[in-house]
């Protein structure tokens, strides 16, 4: 299931534009992937962030998963229920679960993201 209101990144990140703010997950191919998510380390409010950056991770009980930022920006919301309930994550990874939200440098690079279609084919794909 892939939310066609939503874009994507290569790296299993989905972006949800909100007036000039971007709030940010991990896809529930990600998450699944994952596995149970025990733990959540996730970036300081007023980070800036490159696009392409580590910013947060994901750990479960089998492996830690790197969160890249899918556009450059500054953090300007963190999500606290993720922090102190990790496994929303797995149960609601497009709503509850959401991760961080940034306020968009350069709107330009919105056009990178990969379409809902365009990430479906990557997962056909096994990406």
């Amino acid at each position: 299931m892939v939310p066609k209101e939503l874009r994507y990144t290569k790296e299993h990140e989905w972006v949800r534009l909100e007036d000039g703010r971007a709030r940010v997950g991990i896809t529930h191919h990600a998450q699944k992937s994952l596995g149970d998510i025990v733990y959540v380390e996730l970036p300081p409010p007023g980070r800036v962030a490159k696009k392409g950056e580590r910013v947060a991770t994901v750990e479960s009980v089998k492996a830690v998963g790197e969160v890249f930022s899918p556009l450059s920006g500054k953090v300007v919301e963190v999500n606290p229920a993720v922090a102190a309930s990790p496994d929303l994550i797995n149960k609601d990874p497009y709503g509850q679960g959401w991760l961080f939200a940034l306020e968009v440098a350069d709107a330009r690079e919105v056009e990178a993201l990969l379409s809902p279609e365009a990430y479906e084919e990557l997962l056909k794909g096994g990406g």
